[in-house]
């Protein structure tokens, strides 16, 4: 294996172990905490689309006339990735996004979506993100994750937004995580099948043969650059950071709501 990449591994080994190990996922009891969850986790899903479009705007050619851009493997990997989160399949075979899915799949925990949906309509309207987390109300976790996102695309440097691509986002679902939706399906099977769904095609989708090409992505255009490497160390390391302070967030909105409901 490239060294570099068992360097940023060693490097963010702590950080990935803490996101495995948050304490978020044994407060998750019942279906009114998942939906606080997920009120907060569909910005994640949402960036994501947003970093990999990055992705595939510089490592492939998306405009006309059409170049030949880059590494052909790499091209391949993106546009495999963007057809997969793009234009999947619902459980009932209808093309969607994972992030349409998402949605699909809050409705139908009971989870409120007019804080995501009110963010995209005005983001769309405006251009403008201060306006759209305002408008939408975006809980300050999910803001400033999504502001790091979009600091990394904004950056315009491929390496740094392949490494986050990469090391950051593709296979952080815990083990602890599937089993609590697992044994919550046997008992809410009418308000989590959705989300059951969605984590699975989220697995299946991210698989070895993905994170394998992800780490060819990320050597190819880091080269032999040594700054370009601790350039994506770190942010590969803030981006974890950044994950663990969402589900910090995560974390005290279902104690808040939990105490607040003892109260009462």
């Amino acid at each position: 294996m490239n060294p570099h990449i068992e360097r940023i591994q060693e490097a963010i080994a702590p950080y990935r172990q803490q996101i495995i190990d948050h304490k978020v996922y044994s407060v998750i009891k019942d279906t009114e905490d998942l939906q606080i969850f997920m009120q907060y986790h569909i910005f994640a899903v949402w960036d994501f689309m947003s970093l990999l479009k990055a992705l595939q705007n510089n490592l492939t050619c998306t405009s006309v006339p059409w170049f030949p851009v880059g590494d052909a493997d790499t091209r391949h990997l993106i546009n495999e990735i963007v057809v997969g989160e793009e234009s999947d399949v619902d459980a009932f075979g209808n093309r969607k996004s994972h992030f349409e899915l998402y949605l699909d799949a809050m409705q139908q925990c009971g989870a409120d979506t007019t804080s995501i949906e009110k963010f995209v309509t005005e983001l769309k309207q405006s251009g403008n993100f201060e306006s759209a987390f305002a408008v939408s109300q975006t809980p300050i976790a999910a803001k400033d994750f999504v502001d790091f996102t979009f600091d990394i695309i904004n950056s315009k440097k491929n390496y740094l937004q392949s490494a986050i691509f990469t090391f950051g986002r593709e296979d952080l679902i815990p083990d602890m995580f599937l089993a609590i939706i697992n044994d919550m399906y046997k008992e809410y099977p009418e308000s989590i099948s959705t989300f059951k769904y969605y984590l699975e095609r989220h697995i299946e989708v991210d698989g070895d043969h993905h994170s394998h090409l992800a780490l060819q992505m990320t050597s190819n255009l880091c080269g032999d650059n040594e700054a370009f490497w601790k350039e994506a160390e770190i942010a590969t390391i803030n981006s974890l950071q950044q994950r663990i302070n969402l589900w910090d967030g995560v974390y005290e909105a279902i104690l808040l709501k939990r105490n607040a409901s003892v109260e009462v």
